[in-house]
């Protein structure tokens, strides 16, 4: 039977969308997200006791919300693919397209959910990852793109306490001053979205040679 054949299509897609976000975090292109901090998987569902309860149910809000979709898209190809084979074999052919999917996804979400309780109840949490942006200042930050100029902020990339990403806009303090990619930063002061930093050499690195 056929993997690329219609009634496995659904399955094989979910497949190659996991490996699409798979590909995107290996490579680093996922960075571009982690500005905006970890994304709440239950979203706007927990403010009312059906949106709790459907929460709950679907175990969002328990993993990060890439965690979620990548588990989902991986149990539904898995049961899709597995179940046509199955009911091939014993009845001879697959179930339509359209019956597959609706039991493969009826299957997937409770099996999900069951997969999250548990995942969730092993991940690391902190009382809260929430930080002001404040915060930021006085922490070291590594340019990404571009060169930092006086009136042309570069990207940069800081990890706050909570060991989170952030990517800011920075400028040299001193306006004389400009910083390239892959050089390193004390941020110093904020103003607005921007931050200004200005570069340093650690006293530890004197003691390293």
């Amino acid at each position: 039977m056929s993997l690329l054949a219609g009634h496995n299509l659904p399955f094989v897609i979910a497949l190659g969308a996991l490996a699409l976000i798979a590909l995107v975090q290996v490579t680093g292109l996922g960075d571009v997200f982690d500005g905006a901090g970890d994304v709440d998987a239950g979203g706007g569902l927990e403010a009312g006791g059906f949106g709790e309860a459907l929460t709950a149910l679907l175990g969002l809000g328990r993993v990060p919300l890439l965690i979620w979709l990548a588990s989902l898209l991986l149990i539904f190809g898995g049961v899709g693919l597995i179940g046509q084979a199955w009911i091939a074999g014993l009845l001879g052919a697959p179930l339509s397209t359209g019956w597959a999917t609706l039991a493969a996804g009826a299957a997937a979400l409770p099996l999900n959910s069951i997969a999250m309780r548990q995942i969730g109840a092993i991940m690391p949490r902190d009382e809260t990852t929430a930080i002001a942006l404040d915060e930021l200042v006085r922490r070291d930050a590594e340019i990404q793109i571009g060169t930092a100029r006086a009136g042309s902020p570069a990207r940069a990339k800081v990890i706050d306490r909570h060991g989170q990403a952030h990517f800011v806009m920075v400028e040299p303090h001193d306006q004389a001053l400009a910083f390239n990619a892959g050089d390193t930063v004390l941020l110093v002061r904020r103003e607005g979205e921007t931050f200004f930093g200005v570069q340093y050499e650690s006293p530890l690195l004197g003691l390293e040679s």
